[in-house]
């Protein structure tokens, strides 16, 4: 499969067969790390972050420097001409003259596909507003199949902020070329959005929606999310429903074996008592991202089909 060039901007832009290729080749990169570690010698990766990260800008700069490529950063707006009043489109059209491939984080939805129009190198979205975060969503699924052995019969809850978490929104996507159940477990206020769930109906991918953790039945995978306080359009609203789920060590008489994942950060959804149990798979989680963004920037730059 050739995707020399291709631009990674959303889950629905890629077809079962897409997904399944990247997993499949991710697999391979993390048995031969070694053997490809001057793969992409000679390129230039930018990352453009104008929304703080720590996994995902560290995990594409660390996949970038481990197959002997080069890495310039802007991870902060007030040190790039953004700040001078410059247009993104001016922006990324201005850094792709210096570099081989761009993966850009912004608060705005859509972005990532603005940036895509304007520049010829392949930009990789890593993170647009509460839209996508597609590099999330493979290195989750990635993840699930590691531990679980498989993905299709999987009952996969997801809990928290369901309405604003794009790590949420690109996974249930995902999810819908796979035959499994979902579960979601959110207050009133942060539902999965319509779209989603009509997406999903769509797909024949069955659903329920519960309040509680304690009527999650049997789960296979617990996908948790934390609240997000600066998605909120009003601080009020994020009051009434922070610290309204937690994972303490008596929840795990509930969860029985389910596998409990998190994009990070954490806040106090998930106790730190939790981390030793062997529930407990969202720091593998987070490692997973070397070798699947590894995998994809070889693809995109052409270096491996």
């Amino acid at each position: 499969m050739n995707m020399k060039n291709r631009d990674i901007i959303s889950i629905r832009d890629m077809t079962k067969e897409d997904i399944e290729y990247i997993l499949k080749k991710s697999e391979e990169m993390e048995k031969n790390m070694k053997k490809n570690k001057n793969l992409l010698n000679g390129y230039v990766l930018s990352t453009l972050f104008f929304e703080p990260s720590t996994r995902t800008r560290l995990s594409f700069e660390s996949a970038m420097n481990k197959l002997g490529g080069r890495v310039i950063s802007v991870a902060q707006p007030k040190a790039s001409s953004v700040a001078k009043g410059e247009t993104l489109a001016d922006t990324v059209k201005t850094v792709e003259q210096y570099s081989d491939v761009i993966v850009m984080r912004h608060p705005n939805e859509g972005a990532a596909r603005l940036a895509a129009d304007v520049v010829d190198i392949p930009i990789i979205n890593a993170g647009d507003g509460a839209n996508q975060h597609p590099t999330q969503t493979l290195l989750d699924l990635y993840t699930i199949n590691k531990e679980c052995g498989k993905i299709d019969g999987l009952s996969i809850a997801m809990m928290g902020d369901l309405k604003y978490g794009r790590t949420v929104h690109s996974l249930a996507t995902a999810l819908a070329y796979y035959n499994v159940k979902l579960i979601f477990i959110t207050p009133e206020e942060l539902k999965m959005p319509s779209e989603i769930k009509k997406y999903l109906k769509n797909k024949g991918i069955p659903y329920r929606e519960i309040s509680g953790i304690d009527e999650i039945g049997k789960a296979d995978v617990l996908y948790v999310t934390r609240i997000q306080k600066e998605r909120f359009p009003d601080p009020a609203d994020y009051e009434k429903v922070k610290g309204i789920y937690k994972i303490l060590p008596e929840t795990l008489d509930i969860l029985g074996n389910a596998k409990i994942m998190h994009p990070l950060p954490r806040v106090d959804e998930i106790s730190p008592e939790i981390d030793k149990s062997k529930n407990a798979i969202y720091f593998r989680q987070a490692r997973n991202g070397i070798p699947v963004r590894m995998t994809l920037l070889s693809l995109v730059l052409g270096e491996m089909e």
